[in-house]
């Protein structure tokens, strides 16, 4: 590969003008920045991001200055949204930034139906990480991909290969430890979502290791809380490596951060990149500029997963470099339900009877939801430790339960399907097709994609595709989803509105225990004197995160290896199910729980929804003690104490 000046791209943020102005001097190729509505830096709205006037004479001072303007449309939008959302792309239409970087669904749907034709870049949010998702995407008139920071630069590169879109990966800046999309701490917890612009950064609290079962610390004396506060990303010692994976776009961090540190950044990586473009093989190092960078870093340094797998050198466990704490734990709704009792109730028609769907983990459980009444079970793509995956015998058994029962027996898929497991399940999809289950459940526009070209299966989509309106469920109708499940950040009064206004069927989660992240990060390995090879046996245990406050965060390991945060709370609507009009399921989200529970709830749930179908009084304060007093967690409402998911208006 020749290098020239056009072979990279260097793109800096921008949260207000001077920010722009320093980005532009310093040498950026492009800048990204965000309008007052609709982004995902939503917290400082008032002296942070462009209004309509001021994004106009963005690009026109960039495009002047040989610069290219990217304007962040990235986060999910309520249905309330849809109609500003039209206007709002309506405008950028017609003062052309060079790109938009879009999360939600609904954009694409909207774009193709108003005949924008501005590029589009699928944000970091979108969570795109295997090269099957890039098929769908090609033909919404998608030219970048923002991948997954879970990406190493060895898989970039062979993603690259695979795709041919342009790839754009951050290299310098804040970073999650959590999947990017895949987080809802926040949202359920503040109801301000982490996916609509104003996370307060749950990850970032002091937590404890315990073990779960007997609640004892096990963190050693030296070690410190902030668990999960990940370093800031820094890449400026591995810019040949960035290059020759084949990133074209350079990703700076930071469109929070005043102009005079945007100036320091892009200069320092200007010089860095054009050095190495220059001379690649004389190239070193300017430690002068590093000695520099370093001194002038907010947090201390990694390169998360670039490299390869993280381990405890990556996490600041000190806490002393946090700039800011956005947030400190607090305790998890339980049933304060003012709010929720005032909602009206979801105004739609149920076409026959209330169908009870239950997720689980393996044959007994299975056997306990079909015996108990589940119309729908869904055997569980990941698989929480101790238990093992579900083998091709398991699913032919749990078919011939379901034919036993008179259960529809759907096969579920994995959350995250990096290019291992994109292999493992085409072929996984092409066995089960043969055994002629009920369905498919998929997590992402790359499982779909397998589950289109591998089986004839009717496809259901899992709340991991973060379905928060009707123009995304309309999008996902349109490319094959027969059904969708509703984010677990909607509050009640926007689930509402999803409801009565999707196209596509939609199944809620009633009950059961949730995760609030999926992480990439193996922490007992961390804390821990575990080693894969010496005492495997370790990952089988349940561990736990206790915040100061007493709460305590179950983690769970899956097959993969990826760690399951849980909330401190599990799900609990069973006061409320009267007020689920018209949905194509009531899920209880049960692969955590031992097949004696998983009994239990689906028998109080089951004749809860048969006197509802019957015009009864369907609820018995008996049975919901029970049910509170057999869960191993307190239980709760989670988001529906909020009477809406913070706007991006």
């Amino acid at each position: 590969m020749i290098l020239n000046r056009k072979s990279v791209e260097l793109l800096a943020p921008a949260g207000n003008w001077d920010a722009l102005v320093a980005a532009v001097e310093s040498g950026a190729d492009a800048v990204y920045l965000g309008g007052k509505h609709f982004n995902m830096r939503m917290h400082r709205n008032n002296e942070t991001n462009f209004d309509d006037e001021m994004l106009k004479k963005a690009i026109e001072y960039t495009h002047a200055h040989g610069v290219h303007l990217y304007v962040t449309l990235n986060n999910l939008i309520s249905v309330d949204e849809i109609e500003p959302l039209k206007k709002y792309l309506a405008y950028l239409n017609e003062i052309r930034p060079d790109a938009i970087l879009v999360q939600d669904f609904a954009v694409l749907e909207l774009t193709k139906e108003m005949g924008i034709d501005i590029p589009l870049h699928t944000s970091v949010m979108m969570n795109t990480h295997n090269e099957h998702a890039i098929k769908k995407l090609k033909e919404y008139g998608i030219t970048r991909i923002v991948v997954g920071r879970e990406m190493t630069l060895s898989e970039l590169s062979l993603f690259k290969e695979r795709t041919g879109l342009e790839i754009e990966y951050f290299m310098h800046g804040d970073m999650c430890i959590a999947e990017s999309g895949q987080c809802i701490h926040s949202g359920v917890v503040f109801g301000q979502s982490g996916n609509r612009g104003r996370c307060l950064k749950p990850c970032r609290w002091a937590y404890k290791l315990i073990d779960e079962a007997t609640g004892e610390i096990l963190d050693q004396d030296d070690q410190h809380d902030y668990k999960l506060a990940l370093k800031d990303m820094c890449m400026y010692r591995n810019i040949p490596e960035l290059i020759q994976s084949g990133v074209f776009s350079f990703k700076i961090e930071g469109r929070m951060r005043p102009a005079e540190f945007i100036r320091r950044i892009v200069k320092t990586y200007r010089k860095a990149i054009d050095a190495y473009i220059a001379d690649p093989f004389g190239y070193q190092i300017n430690e002068q500029d590093w000695q520099e960078l370093y001194k002038n870093r907010a947090r201390d340094f990694t390169t998360t997963f670039a490299l390869g797998q993280p381990d405890a050198s990556d996490i600041g466990f000190d806490g002393s470099r946090e700039p800011r704490f956005f947030s400190d734990a607090v305790e998890e709704a339980g049933f304060q339900d003012d709010i929720l009792r005032a909602e009206p109730d979801i105004s739609k028609p149920f076409s026959g009877k209330r169908k009870l769907s239950v997720q689980v983990a393996d044959l007994q459980a299975a056997k306990a939801a079909c015996e108990n009444g589940a119309d729908i079970i869904y055997l569980a793509g990941e698989v929480f430790k101790p238990k093992t995956p579900w083998s091709i015998n398991d699913v032919r058994e749990a078919i011939a339960l379901g034919q036993k029962y008179n259960t529809r027996v759907v096969i579920n898929t994995p959350r995250t399907t990096m290019r291992r497991e994109c292999g493992e399940l085409e072929q996984y999809i092409s066995e089960i097709n043969k055994l002629k289950p009920a369905g498919i459940m998929v997590s992402n526009l790359g499982s779909l994609k397998l589950a289109q070209d591998n089986s004839t299966l009717p496809i259901q989509a899992d709340f991991s595709f973060n379905l928060f309106n009707h123009m995304a469920a309309t999008f996902m109708q349109k490319n094959g989803i027969t059904t969708g499940t509703a984010s677990l950040e909607l509050s009640f009064g926007q689930l509402r509105g999803l409801v009565e206004n999707s196209p596509l069927p939609i199944e809620v989660i009633v009950h059961g225990s949730c995760e609030s992240m999926i992480c990439d990060h193996n922490f007992a390995a961390m804390l821990l004197p575990y080693k894969h090879l010496i005492n495997p046996e370790f990952v089988n245990r349940h561990y736990a995160l206790r915040d100061r406050i007493g709460g305590v965060h179950p983690l769970r390991m899956d097959q993969y290896g990826r760690n399951h945060i849980l909330f401190t709370n599990d799900l609990c609507y069973y006061p409320y199910l009267d007020k689920f009009n018209g949905i194509y399921a009531f899920r209880i989200e049960a692969k955590d729980y031992e097949p004696k529970l998983v009994a239990s709830l689906t028998k109080a749930y089951r004749n809860a929804l048969d006197k509802l179908d019957a015009h009864e009084p369907f609820f018995d304060e008996n049975i919901f003690q029970q049910i509170q007093s057999d869960s191993p967690r307190k239980l709760g409402i989670g988001v529906y104490r909020f009477r809406q998911s913070q706007d991006s208006l």
